[in-house]
């Protein structure tokens, strides 16, 4: 049976430039891809969001609605959340659901909290200088 992959975020930028059929997801919620940021180019189909903050009983039919009309297995899916336990999660399911080729990206879009509750300056993509974007 397939796995979700891991790729670091310097990892996952070269993937996407060498696999322009890729399709980036930020996993996050709403407020966190408008207010926080968003890596350029993602698409935004949330996992879990508010107001009730339970699992999109509709998030693998609309990454596969992003991948070539709805086809399983047709490009690889590239998942990214805050600190990489949420993409994680969710591209499992996607596994589960048939997806041949998923990857989670290590250290997510913020990293990890440092000794003094901040993220942004351990890993992840902003921190490693990749580009991204905010509303």
């Amino acid at each position: 049976m397939n796995e979700v992959k891991t790729l670091g975020p310097k990892e996952t930028y070269q993937f996407l430039q060498t696999h322009p059929n890729a399709i980036f997801i930020d996993v996050r919620s709403h407020m966190e891809h408008l207010f926080i940021g968003h890596p350029a180019g993602s698409l935004h189909i949330p996992w879990i969001d508010e107001p009730d903050w339970k699992v999109n009983p509709n998030f693998v039919k609309q990454v596969r609605q992003a991948m070539l009309g709805g086809a399983t297995g047709s490009a690889p899916v590239v998942l990214i959340c805050r600190s990489g336990v949420r993409s994680l999660e969710a591209g499992k399911v996607l596994i589960e659901a048939g997806v041949k080729e998923v990857y989670n990206v290590a250290e997510g879009f913020e990293g990890a909290l440092d000794d003094h509750h901040h993220r942004s300056t351990q890993g992840g993509w902003r921190f490693h200088g990749l580009p991204w974007e905010q509303c």
